[in-house]
């Protein structure tokens, strides 16, 4: 039984609030404190990979319409939320589809309850945000990833609220937008001062939903150019930083650190 590491340090950082310089959260395997399903599930291969852009390392995980389905989590049957991946995953039943991923997914506040637009399993829990304010999430344009079925989504709130009128079967809106239409967030400075560990997500021209989350502190437009020019995403959103995390059971990765908000799951189809 592999052994599981705990944190020298918990960061308290709410997803909303500015970010400073941050260290990696802490990287480990999994242990007796989590599902069964992830300690006996079958080898199989990671849908997370390395990548290294402008000397930033990366890791980059994929969802594939034609593999894996997607869903938000927030805390076991609309209750208190889970906080964190290790919790998501002890939470899991033995029947239920297996993770190929998992990671944060979006803005909340200090409950871990989101404080923009959150969708689960077709159920909205909070309804859009257009308001102004401080942090990131405020940084305009902000957006929404969202889907239903095998297809998947990521417009600017404002896009979202003119031009969706169905109800996803998921949703999580976060901000800022890295990339619009092809092009950087204008906010966005080339290589600002702030650094942290952030992930975002960003969608192909075949429909993937491309993770991806930052070995080490980079800044908004190292991560956004990232997506641009070497995944080549038109659009890509924000999802956090600092608090950012991942459950990768295939190779064994489950980040802890500072409490989460909502969660983004990554199931196998089969």
């Amino acid at each position: 039984m592999k052994r599981l590491l705990i944190p020298a340090i918990v960061l308290m950082l709410s997803g909303c609030n500015p970010e400073p310089e941050g260290e990696p959260v802490l990287r480990t395997e999994i242990g007796s404190g989590v599902a069964e399903e992830t300690a006996s599930a079958p080898a199989r291969d990671s849908a997370c990979r390395k990548a290294t852009f402008e000397q930033h390392s990366f890791t980059h995980c994929i969802a594939d319409p034609a593999k894996h389905r997607i869903t938000t989590a927030l805390g076991p049957d609309g209750g208190t939320p889970y906080r964190s991946l290790a919790n998501l995953a002890a939470g899991r039943s033995a029947d239920a589809p297996l993770v190929a991923f998992a990671v944060n997914g979006g803005m909340f506040g200090d409950d871990g309850k989101p404080i923009g637009y959150y969708v689960e399993n077709g159920d909205r829990m909070k309804e859009l945000s257009r308001a102004d304010g401080p942090g990131n999430f405020h940084l305009k344009p902000n957006g929404v990833f969202y889907g239903t079925g095998d297809k998947w989504a990521i417009r600017t709130s404002e896009d979202f609220y003119s031009n969706v009128g169905d109800r996803p079967q998921f949703g999580t809106q976060s901000g800022p937008m890295l990339v619009i239409k092809g092009k950087l967030h204008p906010e966005i400075a080339e290589d600002g001062p702030s650094k942290a560990i952030r992930n975002a997500v960003g969608i192909d021209a075949k429909g993937r939903a491309h993770f991806v989350i930052s070995d080490k502190p980079v800044s908004f437009g190292a991560l956004a150019r990232f997506y641009r020019d070497e995944l080549k995403t038109p659009d890509a959103l924000f999802l956090d930083g600092n608090v950012s995390a991942l459950w990768d059971p295939a190779s064994d990765r489950l980040d802890l650190g500072a409490a989460l908000g909502p969660l983004i799951v990554v199931e196998m189809k089969e």
